[in-house]
């Protein structure tokens, strides 16, 4: 089986782009959503992005498909929602165990038939794991300042159930995402822990915060030093940024980052900013010129889009990184 810690000191792995962007241009009703096995259910699911990869499985496969075709070495399995605390939207916290799986095999599945294509540049799928739609930080109430919407033990049982699908199901690697409470991701990285630790497995595992806003911090109000210093305690592949801001606005904050870790280095930004219509404009060459800023920086090890990003965007990324060598580091492998 082909080792990501050899791949990434050959060359800049590229990571896939927007899955929620490529969706959208399906247009699915509700009644696709929905499918032939869920169309009596109670509540409205249109815009339950982890549910088409059990109702519309070929739309999932052929978005993963698409990625790999424009030069990706990882993608993203469809589960960033995959967790009983954000289900709970939809009434489907029993289904939790199987979105993970389902989508984990769908995207092991296309990184295989790639792998098997061209042996040499072998392909890679990192279970999503997302922030849940709660905080264990902040109170979403402001009259009471004390009150937490969700613990941090009801986090860690909910992406422990994660976690343990997205391996059933394939995955290479983990990803700890768009990291907005820095307090979620530890308790996903103590889940992703204890099932190393209960299975005797090591798994290789990237974690991506988010940097709200000009201020250079997280919205739990962390600077990007103190959100190194919060994870950097278990051993991992990568960290980075994504998510919230652009390529060129993400670039300082990435800078700080990558001059304080000897971890290797992630960014997927979004396609710039959203417009007043919340779409986002920039064009593949665009991001592709932000993007070479970085390579020429020595600043990073994997590279993707978030936002309003599409295969176009990653071909023109994966075409720059070609030209350059990863950042270079000290950590152990």
């Amino acid at each position: 089986m082909a080792d990501i810690y050899k791949e990434i000191q050959k060359r800049i792995l590229v990571l896939d782009g927007a899955m929620g962007t490529m969706l959208q241009r399906y247009n699915f009703s509700e009644e696709d959503f929905r499918g032939e096995r869920f169309k009596d259910y109670p509540s409205s699911l249109k815009g339950n992005n982890d549910l088409l990869s059990l109702t519309q499985p070929n739309a999932i496969a052929d978005i993963h498909r698409k990625y790999f075709e424009a030069g990706a070495d990882i993608v993203e399995t469809n589960t960033f929602s995959g967790t009983t605390i954000a289900m709970a939207d939809y009434d489907m916290e029993n289904l939790v165990y199987e979105l993970n799986y389902e989508s984990a095999v769908i995207a092991k599945y296309v990184a295989t038939e790639f792998t098997n294509k061209n042996p040499d540049k072998p392909r890679f799928v990192a279970g999503s794991i997302g922030p849940t739609n709660r905080t264990a930080s902040l109170s979403p109430d402001v009259n009471r300042p004390e009150y937490r919407a969700v613990t941090f033990d009801q986090l860690r049982v909910a992406y422990k159930q994660q976690v343990e699908a997205l391996i059933d199901g394939g995955v290479d690697l983990l990803l700890v995402e768009t990291i907005f409470d820095t307090l979620n991701a530890k308790a996903a990285l103590f889940a992703i822990e204890e099932v190393k630790e209960d299975r005797n497995i090591d798994i290789p595992i990237m974690v991506s915060g988010t940097i709200t806003d000009a201020s250079g911090r997280t919205l739990s109000g962390q600077t990007v030093e103190a959100f190194l210093a919060s994870v950097s305690h278990i051993p991992l592949l990568s960290v980075g940024f994504n998510c919230a801001l652009g390529a060129e606005q993400l670039q300082p904050y990435l800078k700080r980052l990558s001059n304080q870790t000897e971890f290797y280095t992630s960014a997927h930004p979004n396609a710039g900013l959203p417009n007043a219509f919340g779409e986002y404009d920039q064009t593949p060459k665009q991001m592709q010129a932000l993007i070479e800023a970085y390579l020429k920086d020595g600043l990073i090890n994997i590279i993707g889009g978030c936002c309003g990003t599409n295969p176009e965007h990653i071909n023109a990324i994966a075409e720059v990184s070609k030209n350059y060598k990863p950042r270079q580091t000290d950590v152990a492998v």
